[in-house]
């Protein structure tokens, strides 16, 4: 049953993937829009601390995890999302609710583990317009959507019962389209250009995983990878033309450029993280972690302004989990995950001198499915993103997540015929 769920559910999401709009951030102009969070509800909900060495969980972070599944696992999640935008003198309120992952982590003998799936990598969404109360006067329209997905193939291997390294190679593609719409007092016509952005490339990430025993029940965790630096290739069509807009605002074409071709690269820097932690298996674990990455070069033929910047990022997080008795059988409630989390992020992008800084908190609980290891996870986020100085936006969100993890053990050796 869980295999038929698997295949029908990659269809659909391979399908979503490319029709959604994973954003409603007017920062998502710049670059190549919003970089998604890409791990799992479970670990968003931990402000994105993933450093234990879980056995039926899959861990997007680092691909040494895989090593250490005993189950074959199945993860899907999704997000609903509501975010207040608010500037010195306007606010405005979007809804956005989107597929956010599919994954699934495979066990190939006591050794290794490997794990595939689709992840939404970068979304942009956005739509500006300032119409005037005469179509004779200053009027602009600005709008845009798309994103890259990316899919991912990675292999674990357990060193030693404390180590564990992987590997995965990702790859990248997607789809932008941009229109801007200008008006300029006393002139009747205005001019209009199409952006369709065609984006690719291919990415590298490693990952090394330890765990030790300080006290009988206490242990140690940590985890570090990788990301090393990469390039995608955007191809972008460019067509600009003359329009005319009449009384109820709808635009017609009075004249056309032909359509002209470019071709970036584009840089996406290395990324290094590391996380430490303590805890008790299947009992709580307490821990923090940090993500750097030096500036990346993503300014694009359309989206290329004087007073944008890209600089080095951070984030930092702290969280962990809870779960009063896992093998309770008299209380349900009792083997319930509690999570929780805090994290800070410093985006690397910088805007009118401003650098736009994301900080938020997370909580988040997991409910069992009786009689086996599978687990329905809720998750909630609450945060603040960019600032209204200097003629900004500041974006007051709030994210509902629901993930699935489902576990089974496949490619079992029949004992009976």
């Amino acid at each position: 049953m869980i295999k038929k769920i698997i295949v029908s559910t990659c269809l659909l999401f391979s399908f979503v993937a490319f029709a959604q709009e994973g954003t409603a951030s007017p920062y998502s102009f710049f670059g190549i829009g919003d970089v998604r969070y890409k791990g799992t509800a479970e670990m968003r909900s931990m402000a994105g601390i993933g450093i234990e060495q879980d056995s039926i969980h899959i861990n997007l972070d680092n691909p040494a995890s895989y090593a250490n599944l005993k189950l074959t696992a199945f993860a899907i999640g999704g997000s609903y999302n509501t975010t207040n935008l608010k500037t010195t003198s306007e606010s405005a309120s979007t809804q956005r609710t989107t597929l956010d992952y599919l994954a699934v982590g495979l066990p190939v003998g006591k050794k290794i583990g490997v794990g595939f799936g689709l992840i939404p990598y970068s979304s942009v969404g956005y739509k500006i317009e300032s119409i005037a109360a005469d179509v004779t006067q200053n009027s602009s329209r600005f709008n845009g959507k798309g994103g890259l997905n990316k899919v991912f193939l990675g292999v674990g291997y357990k060193i030693s019962p404390k180590w564990s390294f992987g590997a995965d190679a990702q790859y990248s593609f997607g789809k932008i389209e941009t229109n801007s719409l200008e008006f300029i007092s006393g002139i009747p016509v205005g001019t209009r250009e199409s952006n369709n952005v065609a984006i690719t490339g291919v990415h590298f990430n490693t990952g090394l995983m330890f765990q030790t025993k300080i006290k009988s029940k206490l242990n140690f965790y940590s985890s570090l990878s990788y990301s090393l630096e990469s390039k995608l290739q955007s191809v972008t069509a460019r067509n600009i033309a003359t329009v005319m807009m009449d009384a109820n605002y709808n635009t017609s074409i009075v004249d056309q450029a032909d359509e002209v071709s470019t071709t970036n690269n584009l840089k996406l820097p290395s990324t290094i993280t590391f996380g430490a932690g303590i805890g008790e298996t299947r009992k709580w674990l307490l821990g923090a972690q940090v993500s750097m990455r030096a500036a990346a070069g993503l300014a694009n033929s359309y989206n290329s302004l004087s007073n944008v910047a890209y600089e080095g990022s951070q984030k930092y997080s702290i969280g962990g989990y809870f779960i009063p008795n896992y093998n309770s059988f008299s209380s349900y409630t009792k083997r319930l995950v509690y999570r929780g989390g805090l994290k800070y992020e410093k985006t690397g992008l910088v805007v009118n001198s401003q650098s736009i800084n994301d900080v938020g908190m997370t909580l988040g609980i997991g409910f069992p499915v009786s009689g086996t290891f599978s687990n329905v996870n809720l998750g909630f986020e609450l945060g603040k993103k960019g600032t209204t100085a200097s003629n900004l936006v500041q974006e007051n969100y709030v994210n509902f997540s629901l993930s699935l993890s489902l576990n089974d053990r496949w490619f079992e050796k029949r004992k009976f015929n």
